[in-house]
């Protein structure tokens, strides 16, 4: 992970200094949120903010949903994407799980 610090996130499992994931879409978040970062999209504790805004936020949810979530509020608020294009990139991704036969990968279509 180069020059991210990992045992400075709230809560993360690691296991020989890597990140625990459960599912891999967290992975996958967590990667972007690292991307993102080195990209210089936002600093980390632009991201340490947003994180932890939604790990107190009240809602009821997994780490990596509050990681979820915090990634697209901040994605949002930097102008990397919309709010319209997150909830429409969601929609896609329900429909294309939804006609997806079980154990087979989901695809979108572009």
């Amino acid at each position: 992970m180069n020059d991210v610090n990992l045992s400075s996130l709230p809560d993360m499992v690691l296991v020989d200094d890597e990140p625990v994931f459960n599912e891999p879409w967290e992975a996958q978040a967590f990667a972007m949120v690292i991307n993102l970062h080195q990209k210089n999209a936002f600093s980390w504790s632009e991201w340490a903010t947003a994180l932890s805004a939604e790990i107190h936020s009240g809602e009821q949810r997994s780490y990596y949903q509050h990681w979820l979530h915090a990634l697209e509020n901040l994605v949002a608020s930097k102008s990397l994407t919309t709010s319209t294009a997150l909830v429409a990139r969601k929609n896609e991704w329900h429909e294309a799980a939804a006609r997806t036969p079980h154990g087979d990968p989901i695809e979108l279509n572009r």
